[in-house]
């Protein structure tokens, strides 16, 4: 006798972000997959009506916004499998350079949307007790760089932010992934905001500038997507992932340089530490 044999349910996708760049070859590989996918963005797309696809218009930076397209998801699909906290911005200048309106509006994007995100996409996740949360953050979020600044500023507190995170929906059974890309090919950076210049750095500058032109090669961002699908089917994702060799390579430099520092340093830090009884109130 035949054992009746069943269809693999349809993983839904929420991905911000979705209409270019690392999300639109998110949601490309997802459907490729036989997934269905929720993709926001603040644009969509009249020409693409795949079969599995819903796109939702939103803005990430609008609490009230991201709100209503999780619900329009969750409407659609019924439930939320893997959610991309993946729009983003880059801003490029030294820290002295930028205007108040141009560090505010990096965070707004980078680590403000996803935090709407993900108290919007929490409350699904623990009610399924289950999904897989995605934290698209950069290798930037790892060390910061000359000219980046801003930018690794959104990532790091990205990072702090889906680390409490992961803790706090454990329980739940919601697993949650720090993903640090290194460089692909995408609008991030012909489109990015940059500051406007002092004459003060422009040695920097031109140092740098001579430096991305000799060492600068980025990939497609299908590399980037087929990992993500390779992290999506594990059983057990890990905490964070890398991708790219550069990516993997600059991680560790790192990690080795701030732990030659912090042994360097061990008998300051120590001595920084004796518990004593509470102070009167």
């Amino acid at each position: 006798m035949n054992e009746p044999t069943t269809t693999p349910r349809r993983r839904t996708w929420f991905i911000t972000g979705a209409s270019r760049g690392l999300g639109r070859a998110f949601t490309d590989a997802a459907l490729a997959a036989g997934d269905q996918v929720a993709a926001v963005s603040r644009t969509i797309r009249d020409d693409d009506q795949r079969d599995g696809l819903v796109q939702i218009t939103a803005d990430v930076r609008d609490p009230a916004s991201v709100r209503a397209a999780v619900q329009q998801a969750v409407d659609a699909f019924g439930r939320l499998d893997i959610v991309i906290n993946n729009a983003g911005t880059m801003s490029y200048g030294f820290v002295e350079e930028f205007t108040e309106a141009q560090v505010r509006a990096q965070l707004e994007t980078n680590f403000f949307g996803a935090v709407w995100v993900t108290q919007a996409v929490a409350p699904v996740l623990r009610r399924q007790r289950s999904g897989h949360l995605i934290q698209v953050s950069s290798i930037g979020g790892l060390a910061g760089f000359a000219g980046t600044g801003l930018y690794s500023a959104s990532k790091f507190a990205l990072e702090g932010l889906s680390e409490a995170v992961a803790h706090e929906l454990a329980d739940f059974g919601v697993d949650v992934t720090i993903v640090q890309p290194g460089g692909y090919w995408t609008d991030l950076y012909t489109a990015m905001d940059t500051a406007t210049p002092l004459p003060e750095y422009d040695g920097l500058r031109d140092h740098l500038a001579a430096q991305f032109a000799e060492n600068s090669v980025d990939s497609d961002p299908k590399r980037a997507a087929a990992a993500i699908l390779e992290l999506t089917a594990s059983p057990r994702p890990p905490r964070r992932l890398l991708l790219g060799g550069t990516a993997y390579d600059i991680a560790f430099d790192v990690t080795d340089e701030r732990r030659r520092t912090w042994k360097e340093w061990e008998a300051v830090s120590r001595a920084a530490e004796e518990p004593i009884p509470a102070p009167p109130g």
